[in-house]
């Protein structure tokens, strides 16, 4: 038998009280939501104070125009935007159908956090096309860009990550997998029976599917990351708030909603949906792009494509891990018809840099 030291048995007890401190919060806000805070989830409020952020990029495409246009905030407010680039397009592809949607911003992880950025985004053109087309014979590939400074884009590609048994890729997004040490790519895919090779008949269901990848290049064999059959998933969004601790928002797009899900132990852990199956943010919106505020470090906004209106609009929560309490914010200064798109916090060197070069 092992003999526990003093020391051991203190750190032992601190353990305890902090779990059952937390569980008595959890269970005192009752059954509404799950509410924890930043620091509950593992966020480094203090470290998030002094980390120089200075301001805010946005990457977004604007309705008929499926090209990468970047906003700048007016400094660290997180709800004031201007065009760069004189309201141009920032990207305009050259591959594929020559369009671009749900653009966003990847920050490098690991050797490359801080030295490099990729932007991903849907092959898709819609105006050379129809919706029924776009998912059964859809591009199964997915835009890559990279750069070394947020300003200069290079290396255009489009990487097919699926097979002939997919109807579509839309939506591809990527998150760093601290626990893998490479980048996890994921999109939305619908199947169609091998003895269907045209796509004419029923396809299954939309799911949110998987690879990994360490520069964008080569991706490991696809895998289904999410399948809530019969439902239809779409537009799902990873917020990092610890190596550990990750919110994910997503559309239900057979009931045209967005609702958000908690982990505490990694991305593969084990995934709840605070309120329960029905508990939802908002409905009638999709493309949900989620952000930490630079100043109040307890705060996580929330971009929603209302898509039959105005396109983006900003919502905000102090207790993100739940599908109540988001609240609309004001958006006297922020842009109407962004579309789904992504926002990246950026410190003062990036934010001035990005200001001299494109203008606002």
């Amino acid at each position: 038998m092992v003999q526990a030291t003093p020391k051991a048995l203190w750190a032992l007890a601190a353990l305890l009280f902090t779990w059952s401190s937390l569980a008595a919060s959890i269970k005192s806000r009752g059954s509404a939501g799950l509410f924890l805070d930043l620091a509950d989830l593992g966020v480094d409020v203090t470290k998030r104070q002094t980390n120089n952020l200075a301001g805010y990029l946005g990457a977004f495409f604007l309705g008929a125009d499926p090209y990468v246009y970047f906003y700048l905030s007016n400094g660290n407010d997180a709800l004031s935007f201007r065009a760069l680039n004189r309201g141009q397009p920032v990207i305009r592809p050259t591959k594929g159908t020559t369009g671009v949607r749900d653009p966003t911003i990847v920050p490098g992880g690991g050797s490359e956090s801080g030295r490099k950025w990729y932007i991903i985004g849907t092959d898709l053109h819609i105006g050379r096309t129809n919706w029924d087309a776009a998912q059964r014979t859809g591009s199964r590939g997915i835009f890559v860009w990279e750069s070394t400074d947020l300003i200069n884009w290079t290396n255009e590609r489009l990487v097919t990550v699926e097979d002939a048994t997919a109807g579509m890729v839309w939506a591809p997004e990527a998150i760093w997998d601290p626990a893998k040490g490479q980048y996890l790519v994921h999109w939305a895919s619908k199947f169609y029976p091998t003895s269907d090779p045209r796509h004419t008949g029923n396809p299954t269901n939309i799911r949110m599917r998987y690879a990994y990848t360490s520069d964008f290049k080569t991706f490991s064999a696809p895998q289904t990351l999410i399948d809530k059959n019969p439902t239809n998933i779409i537009d799902l969004n990873y917020l990092p708030l610890s190596p550990t601790s990750f919110l994910r928002f997503m559309k239900d797009e057979t009931r045209k909603t967005v609702f958000v899900e908690v982990s505490n132990n990694g991305l593969f852990g084990t995934w709840t949906r605070p309120g329960g199956d029905g508990a939802i943010i908002q409905s009638g919106v999709e493309g949900p792009a989620s952000y930490l505020d630079n100043v109040d470090p307890r705060k996580v906004h929330l971009l929603l494509d209302f898509y039959g209106s105005d396109g983006y609009r900003p919502f905000e929560s102090t207790n993100p891990g739940s599908n109540s309490g988001w609240v609309g914010s004001n958006r006297n200064n922020f842009p109407k018809n962004l579309r789904h798109g992504s926002v990246l916090p950026i410190n003062g060197t990036v934010y001035e840099a990005l200001r001299q070069r494109w203008g606002v």
